[in-house]
């Protein structure tokens, strides 16, 4: 079917290229930036995609860079014509400026299958969510997360690590925080409900962001099907929790569910079931993928670099021997891992689990001598100032001292996003690893058993081959 639908496609371009040939476009006085657009349609969406899976988004970002602009290029990606900046100047200036300059962007099917409502702006989704993720991530209650998150971190550990020779990471790092941020976020504890709806949420993930051609048999097609089952699933929590509620047996402390039932539309009226299932499962999502994939992350870092490795457990092990034998953390005990973040968000730099987002001008812009005409979209490009000497020196290097001061470049280092708009829910992440890494390098030792595994893109990072490791138990 695949094949198929591709064959239609490239027969399409085919006769529309002819059609471009014959009656080619007016030429443009704007100043664009330099670049090129490829494939009508497409542009170079295949392109991104074949070297992403190949993990090479770099290659694709250099060649531009280096063909055009260390700062600016356009393409056509995704069905729209693209600008991907790629300089801290491009992202303070995408980052200060929502609402007044640019506003969040999504190809149009993506877009409808996660906005609420059909009468609801992307813009205003993103607003409501906000609210929610901060009423759940406000400091007193990520205080109350810790002691949860650490019992849930011993509780897997024994369940899927103890008495294992080898683990596929990448499944386990998955189902740890899936499971996680149901408990907590929607207060499901039933591990085999948790198990159902991460099957379904990783085929919306996996398969959402390619070509998008809603037909029965392709990969977007599932994907689609996937959020209507996910979609239909939240549903029926939302009765069951408006049920608890009348019968007074909400959950003692506010979940996900409980604030997104107090919120209200634009014309101050309660949400619909509908509305409601389709904000869950946008915060799920964005909750578990992103955290589960930096946790494979760092531990294959951690696997390669035993030095790093004995730096973070010494650490660790200082915090746990200040404790009870039963004690479980506190939030004061993970403002001492000082290092360990460091060492996270170095790893967070050299691959960060997601390449970025998108935007649209709302008016004509000017970036670095270029115009933006209103209307053409943004991908703000994480790699790309990741990787930029100017920002991080000598940049192929693992050294987590660069976040010891203060000489980070503004709006260089953006995985959570930076300025007002960075992500609300990078403190719950933040909690999330820390306190998995304290249980895990306490516990094991590793060793990749594919030592050259690559990490690729499909569309976020993750380990080619799962991530196989031997364990060794720390006695």
């Amino acid at each position: 079917m695949e094949f198929i639908i591709l064959s239609l496609l490239l027969l399409s371009l085919a006769l529309y290229s002819l059609y471009y040939v014959l009656i080619k476009p007016k030429p443009t006085t704007q100043n664009l930036p330099p670049g090129r657009k490829g494939w009508p349609f497409i542009g170079e969406t295949l392109e991104y995609h074949a070297l992403s899976k190949r993990g090479c988004i770099e290659k694709f970002m250099s060649q531009r860079m280096q063909k055009y602009s260390s700062k600016i290029f356009k393409t056509s990606y995704l069905g729209a014509d693209m600008v991907f900046l790629c300089s801290a100047e491009g992202n303070k200036l995408l980052f200060s400026n929502e609402h007044k300059l640019f506003k969040p962007w999504l190809p149009r099917i993506i877009e409808n299958s996660f906005k609420s409502s059909p009468n609801i702006t992307l813009q205003d989704e993103f607003n409501s969510l906000r609210r929610v993720i901060g009423s759940f991530t406000e400091p007193n209650a990520l205080r109350r997360y810790v002691g949860m998150m650490d019992a849930n971190a011993k509780r897997h550990l024994r369940k899927y690590w103890d008495g294992n020779d080898v683990v596929k990471v990448h499944d386990l790092s998955r189902k740890f925080i899936f499971a996680l941020c149901c408990e907590l976020m929607y207060n499901i504890h039933d591990t085999r409900t948790a198990d159902e709806l991460e099957n379904l949420a990783h085929c919306i993930m996996t398969e959402f962001f390619i070509i998008p051609v809603n037909i029965p048999g392709t990969k977007f097609g599932r994907a689609v099907r996937a959020g209507r089952e996910f979609h239909q699933r939240f549903r029926n929590m939302i009765k069951q929790r408006r049920l608890e509620i009348e019968e007074k047996r909400e959950p003692e402390h506010k979940d996900i569910l409980s604030l997104l039932l107090l919120e209200k539309n634009k014309d101050g009226e309660d949400l619909t079931e509908s509305e409601i299932a389709l904000k869950m499962q946008a915060v799920l999502i964005g909750a578990y993928d992103n955290p589960s994939i930096a946790i494979s992350t760092i531990i294959k870092f951690l696997a390669e670099l035993p030095e790093i490795y004995e730096q973070v457990l010494r650490e660790q092990m200082e915090i746990a021997n200040s404790k009870g034998p039963d004690e479980l953390l506190s939030f004061d005990d993970l403002k001492r891992m000082k290092h360990t973040w460091n060492v996270i968000s170095e790893v967070l730099r050299m691959e960060p689990p997601n390449s970025g987002t998108f935007r649209e001008a709302l008016t004509e812009v000017t970036i670095d001598g270029y115009t933006i005409p209103k209307g053409f979209k943004l991908h703000w490009a994480v790699n790309a100032t990741h990787k930029d000497p100017e920002c991080f020196p000598n940049p192929e290097k693992f050294d987590p001292s660069r976040y010891q001061g203060n000489d980070i470049v503004p709006f260089s280092y953006v995985p959570f996003g930076a300025g007002p708009h960075i992500c609300p829910g990078k403190g719950f992440a933040r909690l999330k690893l820390l306190v998995f890494f304290h249980n895990l390098v306490r516990n094991f030792r590793w060793e990749k058993i594919i030592p050259d595994e690559k990490m690729i893109r499909n569309p976020n990072l993750l380990p080619e081959k799962g991530l196989p490791v031997r364990l060794y138990p720390n006695n």
